[in-house]
C-alpha cells in the first residue's frame, strides 16, 4: 500500500497505527491520526486468566506479558484474521484468545470480550487502537482535517520509544501513553523477566529499559 502510495495511484493510505514501522518510510507522512479508539488487548472465551489455561497469541508481547501474569498458562500461536482466529479458538479447544479490543468493536464483535486487560496487566502495542492516514510528504492537507491532535500526542511518544528500544533489543516491546504519562515495558518472550518504567521523554525512558535488558 506503500508502495501505491509513492507511485501516486492512491493518495490516502489508512492503517492501523499499531501495525506500522516505528519509523516513516522516506516520502511519506501521517497526514492525520483520527479520535483514538480503545488501546485495550481482550480476552475472548473466558472472564479472566486461570491456572494452566491454554491460549491463542501470535504476539509475542502479549506472550511473555501473559506468562508474567500466569507462568502457568500454555501460550499457543494463532493467526488469521479476527473471524478465522474466534473459529478456530473453538476448532482446537483453545480455553481463550486475545484480540485487540477496537478490532472486535470495529467489526461489532464487542460481545466475544470477556475481559478487557487494564493496561497495568497486560500494556498495549505503541499506537493499539489509532487509525493512521499516511500521505505523501508535503500532501498532508490531504488528511489534515480528520487529525486528532492529542491522538497524535500519544501515538507518536509511543512510537518513538518503542522505535527507541528496537535499535538495541530484539526482546518484546511495549508503549501506552494514557495522556498523563507514557509506561513501556521490555521483556523476554517466556515471561521469566519483565521491565517496566514510566516517564515523559520517550527517548529518555527507552535508554531506562535498555540498560535493564540482561
Amino acid at each position: 500500500i506503500e508502495e501505491a502510495l509513492l507511485a501516486g495511484r492512491i493518495d490516502v493510505a489508512v492503517h492501523s497505527a499499531k501495525d506500522m514501522t516505528s519509523t516513516a518510510t522516506d516520502g511519506l507522512a501521517v497526514g492525520a491520526y483520527p479520535p483514538r479508539e480503545d488501546p485495550r488487548d481482550a480476552l475472548c472465551g473466558a472472564s479472566g486468566l486461570r491456572p494452566g489455561m491454554r491460549i491463542g497469541t501470535a504476539s509475542v508481547r502479549r506472550r511473555a506479558q501473559l506468562l508474567a501474569l500466569e507462568p502457568s498458562l500454555s501460550i499457543e500461536p494463532l493467526r488469521g484474521n479476527i473471524d478465522t482466529r474466534l473459529r478456530k479458538r473453538g476448532e482446537r479447544g483453545l480455553d481463550a484468545i486475545v484480540l485487540a479490543a477496537c478490532g472486535l468493536e470495529r467489526l461489532g464483535l464487542q460481545g466475544e470480550i470477556g475481559h478487557r486487560f487494564d493496561p497495568a496487566e497486560l500494556l498495549p502495542e505503541a499506537g493499539q487502537g489509532a487509525l493512521a492516514l499516511q500521505v505523501r510528504e508535503g500532501e498532508e492537507e490531504l488528511a489534515s482535517a480528520a487529525d486528532d491532535p492529542e491522538t497524535r500526542r500519544r501515538v507518536e511518544a509511543e512510537r518513538r520509544c518503542v522505535a527507541a528500544i528496537g535499535g538495541g533489543c530484539l526482546a518484546p516491546v511495549a508503549a501506552h501513553h494514557d495522556g498523563s504519562l507514557l509506561t513501556a515495558l521490555v521483556a523476554d518472550e517466556d515471561g521469566s523477566w519483565l521491565e517496566r518504567r514510566s516517564g515523559d521523554d520517550p527517548e529518555a525512558l527507552a535508554a531506562e529499559l535498555l540498560a535493564l535488558v540482561p
